[in-house]
């Protein structure tokens, strides 16, 4: 074995070979010597606040990117990282976790080193991590290293889901041969599948007689290549298609025929009336948790529905096992593409769609409200723009917003950990920089967070880490007094959803910025948000820009948080009389 590169330096290789360009985490006595390869490799070192918001950060940097890293330190590092790795695997980020560990002399002989629980046992971080990560791996062997670095990558790209990776400090610097840099990771999908082919074969003689198919798009399944294929398919059958929390932004919003998030009992009646009068629903990456479903109300009839998974296929009860997406969907939209169904929708039903409002038509001197905020912040949005709504009022009032071509957003789908959404916004600005450079430079890199004052007050350290990186994020943080969505839910007068009252728009300076340099602004009325989203300093300046809007602590977004509130109000009114 011709030995001529670390292994740092190979697993350093490998990243950049999966196109990842910058390296999150916290430095820690355990894995310094890896971070001293990071540079040298071209990678760029990001340094976080603390793990968890590094954990978070990766997490956004990889769903735009298709693959994000994180390094912490052993124990207290890893753990504090754990509740981001948790989210990243629910929702089907790829993040390679890479932890520094002690040597593995001092393993083997069981010494009682800081970071542990002073009792000799090295193995119990590890196998926590293997609850929330899809593939693990311990370096301890140098013959076997290389192999098990491309291994754990290997799974995380197939599976898209967070990896953990132990490298102990005495192995960074060992020496083994580059010869396995040769062979692609990349996830390809082999055919043809006897079985998808019956699968497709199946779907389309099906589609062939029915008269109300309609369409239903969810997030577990994020690859190009099926995303792609998905949009072929609702543009050349112009049949109803909705989105879910999880899968919003993967389709064009702006196609006559796309309706936004199926909202299940909170939908306009005539959306419900068309879901129960179906004769067939494609359903593509189903990702059915209670948030995701409306409290599983948006659930489609497995009796007329085909679901396209990510490794198999479900017609009308009868799977078929081995019929990945990625075979099935390019294949069934170039099918679809060629042919008319003549039987279906003649006359296409009135189903309304999601819609900008415009300022005109309210009043400049009123407050916002929540009912309206979210469709009117939809003026500000063009093409390439990212969006994130964090867990809370923002998240909630952001499903309605309509998102222009090639714009993206990334909503609360079933972990909700509150705050998550601020690191990530760092995350995502990173990525689409790192994008940009990549491609000569051109693009757009507006990255845009929506989130509230609680949430905020969880991880607002990172505005720290966007300043010191430069990154091109505006900030709406929502203040309405605390914990609005735990009002709703219970509590609405109580001491415990109350948070301390911060000066929201003094933290640039604080976290570093220099005097005068982040735009700031504060909306109270509608006038205040026509002309905040009219200044160009705002809009297109560089750097962050952070707005402060002020709204009532018991004003929710109508769905079902006004739902909630008016329950709650009706219990709490009781014990007030």
């Amino acid at each position: 074995m011709t030995a001529n590169m670390t292994i740092a330096e190979y697993l350093f290789q490998r990243l950049s070979q999966l196109g990842v360009r910058s390296i999150h985490g916290v430095p820690g006595d355990y894995n310094l010597p890896l971070l001293d390869y990071i540079k040298p490799a071209g990678l760029r070192w990001i340094g976080n606040a603390n793990e968890l918001n590094g954990g978070y950060a990766a997490d956004g940097y990889a769903r735009i990117k298709g693959l994000g890293a994180l390094v912490t330190t052993f124990g207290v590092g890893e753990l504090s990282a754990i509740n981001a790795i948790a989210g990243a695997y629910v929702e089907r980020s790829p993040v390679v976790h890479i932890v520094g560990c002690p040597a593995r002399s001092a393993q083997k002989s069981r010494t009682n080193l800081h970071h542990t629980f002073n009792d000799g046992d090295f193995s119990r971080f590890a196998a926590m991590h293997s609850y929330v990560t899809i593939a693990q791996a311990k370096l301890w062997d140098v013959r076997t290293a290389a192999g098990d670095i491309d291994q754990v990558l290997r799974q995380c790209l197939i599976h898209s889901r967070p990896v953990h990776l132990q490298i102990p400090v005495d192995m960074a610097d060992v020496q083994i041969s580059e010869e396995r840099l040769q062979i692609d990771l990349s996830a390809q999908v082999s055919g043809p599948m006897r079985l998808a082919d019956a699968a497709i074969d199946s779907i389309l003689d099906r589609l062939c007689t029915v008269k109300r198919p309609i369409i239903l798009i969810d997030g577990e399944i994020r690859d190009l290549v099926v995303v792609e294929g998905i949009n072929r398919i609702v543009t050349s059958t112009k049949w109803p298609t909705w989105v879910t929390c999880f899968s919003k932004g993967l389709v064009d919003e702006t196609l006559a025929n796309v309706h936004g998030i199926y909202q299940g009992a909170f939908a306009p009646e005539a959306s419900q009336k068309l879901f129960k009068e179906s004769d067939l629903i494609l359903c593509v990456g189903s990702h059915f948790s209670s948030a995701n479903t409306f409290n599983f109300s948006a659930l489609p009839d497995p009796k007329t529905t085909v679901f396209i998974n990510e490794t198999d296929v479900k017609i009308l009860g009868e799977t078929f096992e081995d019929a990945p997406a990625k075979y099935v969907i390019p294949l069934l939209a170039k099918e679809l593409g060629q042919r008319k169904f003549e039987n279906a929708h003649q006359q296409y039903p009135e189903i309304p769609k999601d819609s900008v409002i415009p300022f005109s038509s309210l009043p400049k001197h009123q407050p916002v409200t929540q009912d309206k905020i979210w469709r009117a912040l939809g003026n500000m949005l063009r093409q390439g723009d990212v969006v994130l709504g964090d867990v809370g009022t923002a998240g909630y009032g952001l499903r309605d917003i309509l998102l222009p071509t090639a714009a993206r957003i990334l909503l609360p789908v079933t972990w909700h950990s509150i705050g998550c959404q601020l690191p990530a916004s760092q995350g995502v600005a990173l990525a689409r920089r790192d994008i940009v450079e990549s491609s000569g430079g051109k693009g757009n890199t507006r990255t845009i967070l929506m989130i509230g004052d609680g949430s905020f007050q969880v991880t607002a350290q990172e505005l720290s880490t966007i300043i010191r990186q430069s990154l091109d994020v505006i900030v709406f943080v929502i203040n309405n007094d605390g914990y609005t969505i735990e009002r709703a839910i219970h509590g609405l007068s109580e001491e415990y959803n109350d948070i301390g009252r911060w000066n929201y728009l003094l933290a640039p300076e604080f976290f570093g910025a220099s005097k005068g340099s982040v735009k700031t602004a504060t909306v109270k009325t509608w006038g205040d948000l026509e002309n905040v989203l009219g200044d160009q300093e705002i809009v297109d300046g560089k750097g962050l820009r952070m707005v402060e809007i002020f709204m009532a602590r018991d004003d929710c977004p109508i769905g079902p948080m006004s739902t909630w509130l008016e329950k709650e109000k009706a219990r709490t009114s009781k014990y007030s009389t």
